[in-house]
């Protein structure tokens, strides 16, 4: 019986056909891993910017708006609220907002960008509790000059209409700016600065 000659044609086919189908089942295998890496819709969603009208906004109001999922006030303060806070200077940790708490456009007094308007993320800067709103001038439990402003009840941190910490209080910063802008006089985009995106 004479030997048989192997086809050699017929080998390199079948090598070429599993070396393709192995490396079609490498790269299915892959793609579920890889997109478990990449961000999902929902967390990019949730770093976006927010936009927030802020029209029927009646001055001594606050409306929240959630962005990166943290809870973002927008305060529409009175000429009452405004004169209390140039009258914090000496109450306060860090009058003149030197600590890099918000950015430079709402580096001053008052903390923003419009004066009639405080855009703050309410969350304290002690241990990340939610102030709560006292926005009325009058003497409190906690201190009998107050002003009004928010008030931390976990550990008793104070902070004035511009969101300025009280000295001798546990918070050891102000309270947090949002970068911001506004697109027209009734709303504000939270998350994004006047300069970004050719703004």
């Amino acid at each position: 019986m004479a030997e048989q000659q192997p086809d050699k044609g017929r080998r390199c086919m079948l090598v070429a056909a599993s070396t393709v189908a192995g490396g079609v089942a490498t790269v299915a295998a892959g793609v579920p891993f890889v997109a478990s890496m990449l961000p999902s819709e929902r967390a990019k969603a949730a770093g976006a910017p927010v936009e927030a009208d802020i029209s029927k906004l009646a001055p001594g109001e606050r409306m929240t708006v959630e962005w990166q999922g943290k809870p973002v006030w927008i305060v529409r303060r009175t000429p009452e609220m405004l004169d209390t806070v140039k009258k914090n200077g000496d109450r306060v940790a860090d009058p003149d907002s030197k600590k890099v708490m918000q950015p430079k456009y709402a580096t001053n007094e008052l903390r923003s960008i419009k004066p009639e308007y405080l855009v703050l993320v309410g969350i304290c800067t002690h241990l990340g509790c939610s102030p709560v709103e006292k926005f009325q001038a009058q003497a409190e439990a906690f201190a009998a000059d107050w002003k009004g402003g928010f008030y931390c009840p976990c550990h008793g941190s104070l902070f004035d209409l511009a969101g300025r910490v009280y000295k001798n209080r546990p918070a050891p910063d102000n309270l947090l700016v949002p970068k911001h802008k506004y697109l027209s006089d009734g709303k504000i985009l939270i998350g994004e600065d006047q300069s970004e995106k050719g703004a």
